[in-house]
């Protein structure tokens, strides 16, 4: 799944390029995504001139000229590419988006588990339900130790990936910034430190921003908005990786799961 390196990877590509440009024409192929497509989608982006592209967390957000926002959420296997004109039509394809200046901006999604939609700028927040974006200075030690108190019980782990507290972090990064701030995913997160919380904190600013200089992790579906890879999967130093040796001590990395989902550490660097 595309996370917040990937999703920033996108946004910094394409935004310099599609800020200004008018969408003449929308072909909705599949509206049927995990929520489904809105049957005006295409007429309220229809004429629409893009005014800029950001990021929150896992979300792309084009601004339009109406003060309207197109949002965008690649799921599992989304992309969002631009194209010539003469592209040609891929097997999932499902909305087609064509530009003034011929240009084709394509989303593709084989498991159709994305989102786009149009929403009211006001709407953003409840639409997303997002918390405090990963690289947010607001991710500070005081922040991660308070909600730390609140979520007791849970895993640091699944804290770190609680979209509603911190947004953007997936399975692939949590694992990476576990290992970097020594920090084992299982421990319970109402045992962590001071100390230790603000070893997450600058670990998640760290490995986030090394994976957006390299273009993100292309692991299996993930390209960027002109189909290129990125190559940060070559410097994970735990994820998918168990039963390898540790980069940094030696030591078997192990596999294990948690809250459903592959996690990997190391048991002498991790405590």
């Amino acid at each position: 799944m595309p996370e917040l390196p990937e999703v920033e990877t996108i946004v910094r590509g394409l935004e310099p390029v599609l800020r200004g440009r008018r969408i003449v024409a929308v072909d909705v192929r599949e509206p049927r995504l995990r929520t489904a497509i809105a049957p005006d989608f295409a007429a309220r982006l229809t004429g629409r001139r893009i005014a800029g592209m950001s990021r929150h967390g896992k979300f792309i957000l084009l601004a339009l000229d109406h003060g309207g926002i197109w949002l965008v959420h690649l799921g599992m296997t989304g992309r969002v590419t631009l194209g010539a004109p003469e592209r040609t039509a891929r097997p999932h394809d499902h909305v087609v988006v064509r530009l003034d200046d011929g240009r084709v901006l394509t989303y593709n999604d084989p498991r159709r588990f994305g989102r786009l939609a149009v929403i009211a700028a006001d709407a953003t927040a409840a639409e997303t339900a997002a918390g405090i974006d990963a690289l947010s200075p607001a991710l500070t030690a005081d922040f991660l130790h308070a909600r730390s108190r609140r979520h007791g019980r849970t895993t640091v782990k699944s804290l770190l990936m609680d979209q509603r507290e911190i947004a953007g972090l997936g399975n692939i990064y949590v694992n990476e910034i576990l290992f970097r701030a020594g920090v084992r995913p299982r421990r319970r997160a109402g045992r962590l430190t001071r100390a230790e919380c603000a070893r997450l904190a600058a670990a998640t600013r760290s490995i986030l921003g090394a994976a957006i200089a390299r273009g993100g992790s292309s692991i299996s579906d993930y390209r960027d908005g002109f189909e290129r890879s990125g190559s940060y999967q070559r410097r994970h130093q735990v994820y998918d990786r168990a039963g390898e040796p540790c980069r940094r001590c030696g030591g078997p990395v192990r596999g294990c799961v948690v809250t459903g989902r592959s996690t990997f550490y190391c048991a002498r660097c991790q405590r």
